[in-house]
């Protein structure tokens, strides 16, 4: 999952990258509104948490702006002001959630995963397929009940491949899961991935099947056997 990070401090910047990294985000930071606003129109998030006081364009501005061109995804707004006024403006701008300066990382971390369980329609923290399960909040992957390691590349991967299922996931936005701003991944590196994935899943039944010119998606393998297109 890629988030962008607005806020101007760049001690609390970097500590909130840093965590969220950790915890398997890719995140892409910028110091101001109006930068953000330039991020946007280039690139493809799948949430923003935006602190409200920004230099210049405040992020209560920002997401008026987001939401007037129609953009849906998350916002989950940051503030030190904990005046009712203020949050009542903020949600009713269009931010999604709220949370009041210092927090603590795992809070921000739960929030951040029902906010995009929320946008991917998605009512668990569990994403399943055959015999295959995903425990986004604690961070664990099993295979027919048994633990499966995966690298934190594979994991996002995987993760949208089970968020779309049974649909395919674009080529594309895989490779946007992965990558941000600071990093260099090429379209095929994707394949490398999934190539990893294939033999992990592949004895249990699970087959990552191709849609050529498109991208992937996840079959029980017996119905992938029919018409496989890799």
């Amino acid at each position: 999952m890629r988030l962008l990070l607005v806020e101007d401090d760049v001690m609390v910047a970097s500590g909130m990258k840093l965590g969220l990294c950790d915890a398997g985000y890719t995140v892409d930071w910028v110091g101001s509104g109006e930068r953000a606003e330039q991020a946007l129109e280039g690139d493809s998030f799948d949430l923003a948490i935006v602190d409200i006081g920004l230099p210049g364009m405040d992020g209560l501005e920002l997401t008026r702006r987001l939401r007037a061109r129609g953009l849906a995804m998350p916002v989950l707004m940051l503030t030190a002001r904990d005046a009712l006024q203020d949050r009542v403006q903020g949600l009713d701008l269009g931010a999604d959630d709220y949370m009041v300066k210092p927090f603590e990382l795992p809070e921000l971390l739960a929030r951040l995963r029902a906010l995009l369980r929320r946008s991917q329609a998605a009512t668990s923290a569990v994403l399943g397929f055959g015999p295959l399960e995903m425990d986004t909040a604690h961070r664990r992957v099993t295979l027919s009940g048994q633990p499966m390691e995966l690298g934190p590349r594979e994991w996002s991967v995987l993760e949208y491949l089970l968020i779309q299922a049974p649909k395919p996931a674009a080529k594309d936005k895989l490779l946007q899961a992965l990558t941000g701003w600071d990093k260099e991944i090429t379209p095929n590196a994707i394949e490398v991935y999934v190539s990893r994935l294939r033999g992990k899943l592949e004895p249990a039944g699970v087959a990552l099947r191709a849609i050529r010119g498109f991208g992937y998606r996840l079959e029980l393998k017996m119905r992938a056997e029919h018409g496989a297109d890799r």
